[in-house]
């Protein structure tokens, strides 16, 4: 009976995490579909919209490492309900802003929320299951959720946009959030480092989170301004500086924000190389996708989203077919399947014509990309925290984020880049808007395939084996580890 209770106890606490992860991943495509709407109320520039998207990206990816070591030394119950609560009061502002500048420091303030939440949340899903089916079928649904979320953001932006107005894509993270900051206390168990002096390396999360947020920005803002432009040059090099100088203070410090032994995990190395190709593959192939539907083909947002459903519900539905096979034969194969399926997706939809119909030119490219989101998503989240122990598990968190939402960038500003040029060429050679413009995506799209493909040799040169190691139960990480105790 109080094994029951517990294993209810447990996916409860589980039910309200995976609500706050997907309410945050929701968030990075919610607005898009929504910026025309936005831009004609508040009065935008085409520059004040892109900060719309970038003030939320630039906070999210350059604080994860930050709000993961702070978990695991503050208590990640604690630090959980602090980014949730910082989430949830900022999506209150900027359903409340009437101009621009509080709109985009009211996104800006939502991705650190969004930064501090996420590694909490899943370093507290890592601590709750012990390491083996029950862990990877926590993970799978885990996975499953964040590659559905991007799409359910793309639908509910739209049907909001369109039935009840704009400000409502972020009032709806409010009851949401004050739902789950009221039942967190009592549902979700906290951990922390007890008897360890909690020192933290003050210098290198400055320097590192100052050296990220500027790679963040640097690689958002070049589609822009060029990427060879003195504003792109200048932050790319003062982001390199930056890192470099993270890297040397962390090697020295007696407690890092970023242990650098982490890395000597080849599985926990070879996932986040996955993640950081996951991310600049997939999330920017949604992005040119919904661009191409939009512009060539003329989708209303709602439209759009709907379009995309055919990835996120096959994302979802082979879900528990994912788990199953990392729980049988290991994280190495089911991601290599991911990655070529999500490559394969994304080079099928080179073919798309000017006059293109979803059925018969993206439904086939959405299905097989969609697979493969399951079957990446979920070995490389499950790979991204085996065998890493309990007390650097928000860390682990933290890094595994960082990797994706940063290959996200480096992937949208990429294709961006390469669509921008080729259809510019075009135009100029006298080439018709509608041709031009899919051309250019179709070229975006070759390149996206080719940095999911990338993935490949990275995943089997850097995994070994079965890449997860055997089940632990908690008690035996309780032994080898008496530093750890319940948080009070």
């Amino acid at each position: 009976m109080t094994s029951t209770r517990a294993t209810t106890d447990r996916w409860r606490a589980f039910a309200l995490l995976a609500v706050s992860y997907f309410m945050t991943i929701v968030d990075f495509t919610i607005v898009n579909v929504s910026l025309p709407t936005i831009g004609r109320d508040l009065h935008l520039s085409a520059t004040g919209l892109q900060w719309v998207v970038t003030a939320y990206a630039l906070t999210l990816g350059g604080f994860l490492l930050l709000g993961g070591r702070a978990a695991d030394l503050l208590g990640r119950r604690r630090v959980f309900l602090g980014g949730l609560g910082v989430f949830t009061g900022a999506s209150l502002a900027c359903g409340l802003a009437t101009g621009d500048m509080f709109l985009i420091a009211g996104r800006a303030v939502q991705g650190v929320g969004g930064a501090v939440m996420l590694p909490a949340a899943l370093s507290i899903v890592m601590n709750m299951f012990d390491e083996g089916a029950e862990r990877n079928k926590a993970l799978g649904i885990w996975g499953g959720l964040g590659a559905a979320a991007g799409t359910t953001g793309l639908i509910a932006g739209g049907a909001l946009t369109r039935y009840a107005g704009w400000q409502f894509i972020f009032f709806l993270n409010v009851p949401i959030g004050a739902v789950a900051l009221a039942l967190a206390p009592r549902l979700v168990p906290d951990s922390r480092l007890e008897t360890t002096r909690r020192r933290f390396d003050v210098l290198g999360a400055t320097i590192g989170t100052g050296g990220l947020v500027l790679l963040v920005d640097a690689i958002s803002q070049a589609p822009q301004y060029g990427w060879a432009a003195t504003r792109t040059i200048v932050a790319f090099a003062a982001s390199v500086a930056l890192l470099v100088t993270f890297l040397v203070v962390e090697d020295r410090s007696s407690s890092p924000v970023l242990p650098l032994s982490i890395f000597r995990l080849r599985t926990v190395s070879g996932a986040n190389v996955a993640g950081l190709l996951l991310g600049g593959s997939f999330f920017a192939f949604v992005f040119i996708g919904t661009l191409y539907m939009q512009e060539v083909l003329h989708y209303s947002a709602l439209q759009t989203g709907a379009a995309w459903l055919a990835a996120s519900v096959t994302s979802m539905g082979l879900a528990g077919l994912s788990q199953w096979l990392v729980t049988r034969s290991g994280a190495k194969v089911v991601m290599a399947i991911g990655m070529t399926l999500i490559g394969a997706g994304i080079i099928w939809a080179t073919q798309v014509p000017v006059r293109g119909h979803f059925l018969a030119d993206l439904a086939g490219p959405f299905l097989v990309a969609g697979a493969g989101t399951a079957f990446a998503f979920i070995p490389i989240s499950i790979a991204a925290l085996a065998g890493v122990e309990e007390h650097k598990a928000g860390l682990a968190s933290g890094l595994l984020n960082t990797s994706q939402q940063l290959g996200g960038a480096i992937g949208v500003a990429i294709a961006a880049s390469v669509a921008t040029s080729h259809t510019t060429a075009l135009l100029h050679a006298g080439i018709p808007t509608p041709a031009a413009l899919t051309s250019g995506y179709q070229h975006a799209f070759w390149v996206l395939g080719a940095i999911a493909l990338l993935a490949l040799p990275a995943i089997f040169a850097l995994l070994r084996g079965k890449a997860v190691a055997p089940a632990t139960t908690k008690a035996k990480i309780r032994d080898a580890q008496p530093a750890l105790a319940p948080a009070k």
